[in-house]
């Protein structure tokens, strides 16, 4: 089965999943657009044979499936126009800002029966496929929570900064853009979590987007999960998330490299993918492959989204 694609939003995620369909089996792209022309002309030179098409609507007709890779707020739009022509869907995340609206768009998803997944990019991965067996055959013994780290010297980071709008608070920052990443692999292994407190730090007087968060969340039986996130200083990026356990933790650094500590150092677990990104995008592709031929797979589901930005907004809503 070869799954005709479009691609709407070609920034840095969309240029990036553009450049990875190319290269797997079962997808053909066919047709991409974006409001910027410059963005346009780059895709084409990843995706020879797409046609950039003159507005979202005509590229979503010509296709089966159709990523969006646009910013949040006119997600909502474009992924009711797919469902409407009959189209799978898959959105990257996060799923929206408004919780009110995101929970609309997923009910109005649901209704319409078409294949539908959000981009959480562990879904499909090693590290949490690893993880997640570990802790259901009990070699983490008891679970005891989760701690999530994420430090950066500037946001957004060197290689987003084409992407203007994740330094602004209506859209963007490190909560939306990394933290989510970090609490729906937190929800997989532990189950769902609601917010104890949160407090979070923004530059007075103006609407850039959040320099600190520290938050507590819990699991229905009371497992914590802590988040420390800081942007300044000079300092290397720093991503990770801890699942605690009574026998073994696991920490899970730049998103796919595991390590596991019985007491002492974190030690790795397997080896680095020669190429990380295009390892863990090709999982993805293989399990929204498997999504449209209407088979089980590991992606995050709609509900899993709408969950995860409820706790992001909520974080973000307690201000310093």
């Amino acid at each position: 089965m070869v799954i005709k694609t479009a691609v709407i939003g070609l920034g840095i995620m969309g240029r990036r999943m553009v450049e990875h369909m190319e290269t797997h089996p079962q997808f053909q792209l066919v047709s991409l657009w974006d409001p910027d022309a410059a963005a346009c002309k780059l895709s084409t030179t990843l995706a020879p044979q797409a046609v950039v098409a003159d507005s979202a609507q005509t590229a979503i007709d010509a296709t089966d499936l159709v990523y969006l890779a646009c910013p949040p707020k006119p997600r909502k739009a474009y992924a009711l126009m797919a469902a409407l022509a009959g189209k799978a869907v898959f959105l990257e995340k996060p799923l929206g800002v408004d919780v009110a609206e995101s929970r609309d768009l997923v009910e109005r998803l649901a209704r319409s029966g078409v294949p539908t997944a959000v981009n959480f990019t562990q879904a499909a991965g090693d590290a949490l496929a690893h993880v997640s067996k570990d802790a259901r055959a009990g070699v983490l013994g008891e679970l005891a929570g989760a701690d999530i780290v994420v430090t950066y010297a500037a946001w957004p980071r060197q290689w987003q900064v084409g992407a203007d709008w994740l330094r602004f608070r209506a859209e963007g920052g490190m909560t939306r853009e990394v933290i989510s990443h970090f609490l729906f692999f937190s929800e997989r292994i532990l189950g769902p979590l609601h917010i104890v407190w949160s407090r979070t730090s923004y530059p007075k007087g103006q609407d850039l987007c959040e320099t600190h968060v520290a938050a507590r969340l819990e699991t229905k039986a009371g497992l914590p999960v802590t988040i420390m996130g800081s942007v300044g200083g000079a300092q290397p990026d720093r991503q990770e998330l801890t699942i605690k356990g009574t026998s073994m933790s696991r920490r899970i650094s730049e998103f796919y490299r595991d390590a596991a500590s019985d007491g002492g150092l974190f030690v790795p677990v397997g080896q680095d993918p020669e190429n990380p990104r295009a390892t863990s995008l090709k999982a993805q592709l293989d399990d929204l492959a498997l999504l449209c031929e209407g088979k089980p797979n590991r992606l995050a589901t709609l509900e899993e989204a709408l969950r995860v930005q409820i706790l992001v907004e909520g974080i973000l809503a307690d201000r310093t």
